[in-house]
């Protein structure tokens, strides 16, 4: 049986070509999103199930989680990618809108490692990985709620690897410092820009993978990826 890996929060950038990058090494692949139809090109390009799932919503997760089991899911790789901001000047966020960016950003993370743990240490082997960004490690203006989430689930990260580690199951975080190409956003190059402005999706999916394949004598628990051009 081929492995299953699991993207949450799929999308056009970073998960695309983890997907890709995932099908080329022969893993069955199941992806998440809130609105499923936006990745049916994915989906048919690397033959994956998708599901319409919201990650904060514990029902949903588990009924993801659920039908995987069902169908004796071999889950080795399970990636948490959502994100959510609410930007803006501290003084004008609203609530309702900081607490939904946070839990997307963070909670949600919580949710997804908790039921991949709840599988994979039994079994005591798997990789769970988190897509984190500049705000994981550095707050800007304006940007709060979103470093918030992105500092919590590093937190999450960083904990998980220590305590999950002995038991077999490879935590890792990843923090995406700089912006990524992504055409389907608008995230191209502009005729002036210097060369690589941009990270690569694909040369990040190609880290990720490396990561998933390391021996557990030289594991990683975070690694740091950004352009030249960006200044750390």
């Amino acid at each position: 049986m081929a492995p299953t890996a699991l993207i949450v929060g799929a999308g056009s950038g970073i998960s695309a070509s983890f997907a890709r990058r995932l099908r080329s090494e022969g893993y069955e692949l199941a992806l998440i999103a809130r609105d499923p139809a936006k990745l049916s090109d994915l989906a048919s390009e690397t033959n994956a199930q998708t599901f319409a799932c919201d990650a904060t919503r514990i029902d949903e997760l588990l009924a993801v989680f659920t039908e995987l089991d069902r169908q004796n899911a071999d889950l080795d790789v399970v990636l948490y990618n959502a994100s959510a901001r609410a930007p803006g000047p501290i003084a004008d966020i609203k609530a309702a809108d900081a607490a939904s960016a946070i839990n997307i950003t963070a909670y949600g993370g919580f949710l997804v490692a908790q039921q991949a743990a709840r599988r994979m240490v039994p079994r005591g082997r798997g990789k769970i990985l988190f897509t984190g960004a500049s705000a994981s490690v550095k707050g800007y203006p304006n940007s709060s709620i979103f470093a918030m989430g992105k500092f919590a689930l590093r937190g999450l990260a960083s904990s998980l690897a220590r305590e999950l580690a002995p038991q077999g199951v490879h935590v890792a975080h990843f923090v995406i410092d700089g912006g990524v190409l992504n055409p389907a956003k608008g995230r191209v190059p502009a005729p002036d820009d210097p060369e690589d402005r941009y990270l690569d999706p694909d040369a990040i999916a190609d880290a990720y993978m490396h990561v998933v394949n390391q021996p557990r004598s030289a594991w990683s628990w975070e690694i740091e990826l950004r352009p030249w051009v960006e200044k750390f």
